[in-house]
């Protein structure tokens, strides 16, 4: 929905269509998942200078937040 959004209201003629990224944490298991908004598998990026991170690395990161939050 929100890409659907951001497809209409924001992005400029021209731009590419948005992709969202899905983080979902459950107690013993964290996924995280590209949002297409309709579009195909096959993403390629020409002209932006965002990195889009690898799964696993994202999976990582989140993993590395929830576990400073638990020691506070």
């Amino acid at each position: 929905m929100y890409l659907n959004y951001y497809a209409a209201e924001v992005n400029e003629p021209g731009d590419n269509p948005p992709i969202g990224i899905i983080l979902c944490t459950d107690k013993d298991n964290v996924s995280a998942e590209y949002a297409l908004g309709g579009l195909s598998n096959n993403i390629f990026a020409s002209t932006y200078t965002y990195v889009i991170p690898e799964k696993e690395k994202l999976i990582a990161q989140v993993e590395a937040v929830l576990e400073k939050w638990k020691d506070r």
